[in-house]
């Protein structure tokens, strides 16, 4: 075995595991197909920034574990908000498994909240969801000389307002739902430049608190050591679960009264869990989709992966692609009365 390495012995297993979930003459009709060629990763994403950042660090590893081993080049394609790459996939670029997308987050859910957008011009519910390596969560953080100690106390307690950066952001709009379905009294403050100046608001008491829409690494070390001296507290999660570093405070989600509150919030927070998404188009044949998913699954176990992930700090929390799909197919049959209050709030 002299000249065979570690990431060698690796690759062979990997992409043989993919192979054993599709039958076997159609996992080696896969295998010859990506055998040699240069796939294209196209994300949504500008240079640098934390979507690109995925983006690079899945064409790295996720070729080990497709059949054939091919090659993936990452192409950035701006412009739109994301709708532009989106479109592409959508009806230009190859149907036959040679290009994977890489969207933002907002991207599935943007026909529901502006349904007559003729900029849109793809069904979200169509693309085949690869999944995403991060889950999103957003969290309710007040400054203790608020007087809140919980989120009971958001029901009872004077007007708490919230730094938010603009009134169609998260932080905006989750607030305005908890004061029609959980009868707070929150007052955004908008205009604030990103998250990290709404954090520092908090900070400089210009406002009682904050409602994220995520939380990276980033985000995390600004106001732990806040909650760690007492100044802070987080008193609420935006998200389907609550995140293993506040086991103890519970999500938006468990504190809705009624069915119909609860839905809301789901669609709402489909959002966070699609984090970083990653498709193929619609059009992709169904044996290769599947080949596809089980190598971005594989690759999300990548001892390799999650090294190189730790190494760029990158936080990984994956979420499957047929979860995302169920996730929109949910969201968009939602009884019509519901998808109208939750977009009048969204507004």
């Amino acid at each position: 075995m002299a000249g065979i390495t570690r990431r060698d012995l690796l690759a062979g297993t990997t992409a043989l595991g993919a192979i054993g979930l599709i039958r076997p003459a159609s996992a080696q009709a896969i295998a010859e197909f990506y055998r040699g060629k240069r796939m294209n990763l196209i994300t949504t994403a500008s240079p640098g920034g934390g979507y690109d950042q995925y983006a690079r660090l899945l064409a790295r590893h996720m070729p080990r574990h497709i059949p054939g081993e091919p090659t993936i080049t990452v192409q950035n394609m701006v412009g739109a908000e994301g709708l532009k790459a989106a479109n592409h996939l959508y009806a230009v670029a190859p149907q036959d498994g040679s290009v994977i997308g890489g969207l933002s987050r907002n991207t599935g859910l943007a026909r529901f909240y502006d349904f007559n957008n003729a900029a849109i011009q793809f069904d979200a519910r169509k693309f085949h969801w690869l999944g995403s390596p991060q889950q999103e969560i957003g969290l309710f953080i007040v400054n203790t000389k608020s007087g809140v100690k919980s989120a009971a106390d958001l029901k009872t307690s004077r007007e708490i307002t919230i730094s938010s950066t603009a009134r169609n952001s998260p932080s905006s709009i989750y607030a305005r739902m908890l004061n029609a379905m959980y009868g707070s009294h929150l007052r955004s403050i908008e205009g604030y430049d990103g998250s990290q100046a709404c954090l520092m608001a908090v900070e400089r008491n210009e406002t009682d608190a904050h409602i994220s829409g995520g939380s990276s690494a980033a985000f995390r070390a600004r106001f732990r050591p806040w909650v760690q001296a007492g100044n802070a507290a987080v008193i609420m999660q935006m998200g389907m679960a609550r995140d293993a570093e506040f086991p103890d405070v519970p999500t938006a989600l468990e504190l809705m009264s009624n069915a119909d509150d609860r839905q809301l919030f789901e669609i709402a927070f489909a959002e966070q869990v699609m984090g970083r998404p990653f498709v193929v188009p619609p059009g992709v044949p169904a044996e290769r989709v599947a080949a596809l998913r089980a190598a971005f699954d594989a690759t999300m176990k990548d001892p390799l992966f999650l090294e190189d992930a730790e190494k760029e700090k990158v936080e990984i929390a994956p979420v499957d692609g047929i979860t995302i799909n169920n996730l929109l197919d949910r969201a968009y049959s939602a009884p019509a009365p519901v998808v109208e209050r939750l977009r009048a709030l969204a507004k």
